[in-house]
């Protein structure tokens, strides 16, 4: 994968002129709303400011692009991003970035916002982002991704990024609506919709959405016995979910809540579970977040927001008893939190955009059990809670009408850890009217979640609680260049180097032989990741990108799960003569580590024809998708819960959907 057909992609994709676009200075050519379309995010600073000039190399995500490639979950969204990959073990889905995926860890370093608010559990610090998420994907505006440490603005978990989900206004629908997708292996999903916009500004959204999938039998040739079912899990894949979303606004206020219930079988016989029998896991997840926000004086704008979560775990299926038969155990866990923000956001000060706040968290339940059926037997009950709170002040200084420096840093004090403090600084320069660079230093932290300081199981394949643990540090070094191509096109480059200190480990313990965490082991990379997109004057889009990345750990050994090279191509192309577009993506990634081998390569195809509103009649929306195109086999690594060294991606998939808005 030396010279990738992505990679020279986003080569062609920066060169002018391009066949079919117009050069930059044929602005007459493109719409107004093509011109007016200049990106601005507020997740980067807490403050709007536009792409070019966030401290870090920003990524949007939009409705439309969410539509056209049919996107699924959160997680499908994502595997788009330059520099993200995406795996999943029949159970959870997990993100990794910039070469580091431990399988299993729950994306626990990454922060997961909707509309700014944190969603990162008070018990596994887990951000949801497969089909167990929180938001149906039809309710969302747009997605932001700040990759790079996170830590001066938002605190804890940050290190690898920042994923701010921004839903859609009641404004959005105007109306009700209604959606169902049918899709192979018995997948269904259905949503009801309803918004509402007044002349004065209040707003409305109402959403709920069911999902359910039957599964495929699998096949798994390490379970391949007689006394196993040949290897063979029989009805053993199914999912099941529930959500319901609301959001109202009006007069400086925003309420939104949300609620999601989900159900996955699992047929993997992971953490030793017996094979072929029944293995289940449900989860729930709650928050609501109550918002103000006061235009105080001339250039001083007031925000607070008060918000509340709930989450709880738990997984049952059947183990061996010891004896050669098998007893039914429990785990489980319930997690409560609730907080509040303040922060002003100061522009009166002439050169000076600056944001100063304080945030307060009480995870008021960091409650763990596991306990064995038929008799009861009680293995664990830990309940615990803790208290975090945090001063953060960022600004963007215009040193000179070319040169920005962008400087924060945030002050945390947790019960568990004690202070931490995070700063971050990105000088950023403009050397010509299309071309920007960053120079970007930070560092950031994870407190160590309950699971890893309190579980503890007795018995040899138990494990061993640490209440000792430190956080995890890392230090980030990254230099960014983007090209602006006219109104049409952007390219970007960016060079990175990170370190990660006293990173939590779970190794076994040489005096009793159990499972344990850890602060043992330090990571470090660097890499190269470039990206490229363009809009063609036929309403072609393009966006592709190449990452080449090395992660190693302390000992100087390649990680696992992590791939030296990414590519990735994505298209949304008009078919002439009809009122339809055509979606296509195509992810690369060259070989992993697993625990013990290697997962190999892969290039895996998707595609999505969306029928334009009023196609099929007024208010009728349609989508046929066709995932894995190529039907390829590919696997992700495992991880040390599983028997297998690698865990089989699913194969083709067929979905078509249908939309009705009454509104239209």
């Amino acid at each position: 994968m030396k010279r990738t057909p992505v990679a020279l992609a986003v080569l062609c994709l920066s060169a002018l002129p391009c066949a079919g676009a117009a050069t930059p200075d044929d602005l007459t050519a493109l719409p107004l709303e093509q011109l007016l379309q200049v990106p601005m995010v507020t997740s980067a600073s807490r403050f709007e400011q536009s792409v070019s000039d966030a401290p870090s190399a920003v990524v949007v995500l939009t409705a439309r692009d969410i539509r056209e490639h049919g996107w699924r979950t959160l997680a499908d969204a994502l595997a788009s991003v330059p520099g993200l990959y995406v795996t999943q073990d029949r159970n959870y889905t997990y993100l990794g970035a910039r070469g580091f995926l431990r399988p299993g860890d729950y994306d626990s370093r990454f922060l997961l916002l909707i509309d700014g608010v944190r969603l990162n559990d008070a018990v596994y610090d887990q951000a949801l982002v497969g089909n167990e998420g929180l938001l149906d994907m039809d309710l969302v505006a747009r997605i932001e991704y700040v990759p790079g440490p996170g830590a001066a603005v938002y605190g804890s978990n940050a290190l690898f990024g920042v994923i701010n989900v921004i839903t859609k206004t009641g404004s959005a629908l105007a109306g009700p609506q209604a959606s169902v997708t049918l899709a192979g292996a018995g997948e269904r999903r259905v949503r009801a919709s309803y918004g509402w916009h007044a002349q004065n500004g209040d707003d409305l959204l109402l959403s709920a959405s069911g999902y359910r999938r039957r599964g495929d039998d699998l096949y798994f040739p390490e379970f391949d016995t007689l006394d196993q079912n040949g290897g063979i899990a029989r009805g053993l894949d199914g999912e099941r979910a529930h959500s319901v979303f609301a959001k109202a606004a009006g007069r400086g206020f925003v309420f939104s809540a949300g609620y999601v219930a989900r159900e996955k079988d699992i047929p993997t016989g992971s953490f030793g579970a017996v094979f072929n029998r029944p293995n289940t896991t449900r989860d729930t997840q709650a928050f609501a977040d109550l918002g103000y926000t006061h235009q105080a004086a001339p250039g001083v704008l007031l925000a607070a927001n008060a918000f509340w979560g709930q989450a709880d775990y738990e997984g049952a299926g059947w183990y061996p008893d010891g004896e050669g038969g098998a007893r039914r155990n429990v785990d489980g866990a319930h997690a409560a939190w609730y907080g509040a923000n303040v922060h002003a956001t100061v522009t009166a000060v002439a050169g000076h955009k600056l944001v100063a706040g304080i945030e307060g968290r009480r995870n008021a339940r960091r409650d763990q059990y596991n306990y064995n059926e038929g008799p009861y037997e009680p293995l664990l009950d830990e309940r615990h809670a803790d208290s975090r709170w945090g001063v953060y002040l960022d600004d963007e200084i215009a040193l000179r009408p070319w040169l920005l420096l962008n400087a924060g840093v945030r002050y945390d004090r947790d019960s568990v850890i004690g202070s931490r403090v995070s700063p971050r600084a990105a000088l950023i320069a403009r050397p010509g009217a299309r071309d920007t660079v960053k120079l970007i230093a930070g560092s950031a932290y994870r407190s160590p979640n309950a699971y890893e300081l309190y579980y503890a199981i007795p018995g040899a394949d138990g494990m061993l609680a640490n209440p000792a643990l430190r956080a995890e540090a890392i230090r980030t070094r990254e230099l960014v260049w983007e090209r602006m191509q006219g109104a049409y096109g952007k390219l970007t480059a960016s060079l990175f180097r990170y370190r990660m200190d006293d990173l939590i480990t779970q190794q076994v313990d040489s005096d009793t032989g159990m499972l344990v965490f850890r602060n043992t082991d330090r990571a470090v990379a660097h890499g190269l990741e470039l990206a490229g997109e363009r809009t063609f004057q036929s309403g072609t889009r393009v966006r592709a990108s190449y990452t080449w990345q090395l992660a190693r750990d302390g000992a100087g050994a390649w990680l696992v799960s992590s791939p030296r090279h990414l590519a990735k191509l994505a298209a949304a192309v008009p078919l002439p003569g009809l009122p339809a577009r055509l979606g296509n993506e195509l992810h690369c990634s060259s070989a992993r580590r697993t625990e013990h081998a290697l997962a190999g390569g892969y290039c895996v195809a998707n595609l999505t024809l969306t029928a334009l509103p009023g196609a099929f009649g007024r208010g009728v929306g349609v989508a046929v998708s066709v995932y894995n195109l190529f039907d390829r086999r590919y696997g992700d690594p495992a991880g040390p819960a599983f028997v297998q060294e690698a865990l089989a991606r699913p194969g083709r998939t067929l979905a078509l959907r249908l939309d009705y808005d009454f509104g239209r």
